[in-house]
C-alpha cells in the first residue's frame, strides 16, 4: 500500500511539474554547466553556456549564457528526444534549450568572457526571443 501511495504521489508530482505554458525553444550543440571560482577558491557563480559548432573554425562558439538561479535550470536528459534539455523562466519568457552534448566545468576564469575575444557579443546569435508569458492576476 505504501508503495502504491508513493507511486501515486510521484505521478502527481511529475504531472504537476509538466509545463503548461508555451516556451521559446532553441537547439544548440553543447550546454556547459560552469562553476566559476575566484583565485582563492571561493565560489562566484554557476552559469549555463550555450554553444554552436562552427565548422569553418573547427570549434564551439558561444551563442548565449545564463546564470543558474535555481536547481531546476540544470539540464536533464530527455530520452524521448535523445538530448539534454534545460527549462526555466528567463525574465518574461519560458525557455527550453536542447543540446546533444553537455559538459560540466569548474574554472577560475569565465569561459564566456574569454570567448568574447574570439566572437564579440554583438556577433552572437543569442537565443530566440519567444513570446512573453502572461501571469495570472488574482482577483479580490
Amino acid at each position: 500500500m505504501t508503495t502504491l501511495i508513493a507511486a501515486s504521489l510521484l505521478t502527481l508530482a511529475v504531472a504537476g511539474a509538466a509545463p503548461l505554458e508555451p516556451a521559446a525553444v532553441d537547439k544548440v550543440d553543447l550546454i556547459e554547466v560552469n562553476h566559476l571560482y575566484d583565485q582563492q577558491g571561493r565560489h562566484v557563480i554557476d552559469q549555463l553556456i550555450f554553444y554552436d559548432w562552427d565548422s569553418s573554425h573547427g570549434r564551439f562558439q558561444v551563442r548565449a549564457w545564463r546564470l543558474i538561479k535555481s536547481p531546476g535550470q540544470m539540464p536533464q536528459r530527455d530520452w524521448s528526444k535523445d538530448a539534454y534539455v534545460s527549462y526555466w523562466r528567463d525574465m518574461h519568457v519560458m525557455r527550453r534549450v536542447y543540446a546533444s552534448r553537455i559538459r560540466e566545468t569548474w574554472t577560475t576564469y569565465d569561459p564566456e568572457v574569454l570567448e568574447r575575444e574570439v566572437l564579440p557579443i554583438e556577433y552572437r546569435q543569442e537565443l530566440s526571443q519567444g513570446a512573453p508569458t502572461r501571469r495570472r492576476i488574482a482577483s479580490n
